[in-house]
């Protein structure tokens, strides 16, 4: 499959744009919890350049296979605590928004983990790599295999 186009190369200004949110979200998020997101909404939306960068990215800042192969089975697995999970449940909801939108437990669920800035923080982390994704998927782009 070829790449379509070069998003930071057609849009220069549109890509630093959403890269700006991405810097943001890295500043206020755990890394742990961060990966988790980004590898869990790239496994459900089916992005392969995502799946790689973000798995690789988690694997170098010491995130277990074990814990990134789980995130397909995350409700039956234990390896996740009760504030990765509030997070991986508004992922998947987020992800896959139904015409229900978010329902009002999984909401509750985030902020009482995160609290009301750290649930905001958490939705934007999932915003933003659903844009990457479907940005990615669209202009077709490839993850580079490994040597």
């Amino acid at each position: 499959m070829e790449q379509r186009f070069d998003l930071s190369k057609v849009t220069p200004a549109g890509f630093r744009a959403v890269f700006g949110l991405e810097k943001y979200v890295q500043g206020a998020l755990d890394h742990t919890v961060l990966h988790l997101i980004k590898v869990r909404a790239s496994m459900v939306n089916g992005c392969a350049f995502c799946m790689d960068m973000h798995t690789t990215d988690a694997l170098k800042e010491g995130e277990s296979s074990q814990r990134l192969f789980g995130l397909a089975a995350w409700r039956e697995s234990s390896f996740y605590d009760d504030r990765e999970r509030a997070a991986l449940a508004l992922t998947d909801v987020v992800t896959h928004i139904g015409p229900h939108g978010v329902p009002d437990e999984v909401w509750d669920d985030v902020v009482e983990q995160f609290g009301e800035e750290g649930a905001a923080n958490v939705l934007l982390a999932i915003g933003t790599i659903n844009l990457w994704n479907r940005l990615t998927i669209t202009s077709r782009k490839q993850p580079v295999p490994a040597a």
